[in-house]
């Protein structure tokens, strides 16, 4: 994890992040990238969330703009799991 020890270096500087991340074109493809996943990731949770009604939708967004996508994504099919494990039993009872 390379994100924590820079931040340590250069503190939250962010026109300095986005200077060294458009250095070259390998590291604005990188960072295009995971732009894209995320974006993406975010409308799926929305999405899915609302479809599935799924509460507390707003914990993966975060944890996908603090941590990243891979943090966003498991936490959001976990929840999403639970409650679909929740809404069986539910069902089974009625």
């Amino acid at each position: 994890m390379e994100f924590v020890p820079w931040i340590g270096e250069n503190g939250f500087n962010l026109a300095l992040l986005l200077n060294e991340a458009k250095q070259n074109r390998i590291s604005s493809f990188a960072w295009l990238d995971v732009l894209i996943s995320a974006v993406v990731l975010v409308g799926f949770i929305l999405y899915e969330g609302k479809r599935k009604n799924i509460k507390h939708k707003w914990l993966p967004i975060v944890g996908t703009l603090t941590a990243g996508v891979s943090f966003g994504l498991p936490l959001f099919l976990l929840m999403r799991e639970i409650h679909m494990d929740k809404i069986k039993k539910t069902d089974k009872l009625k």
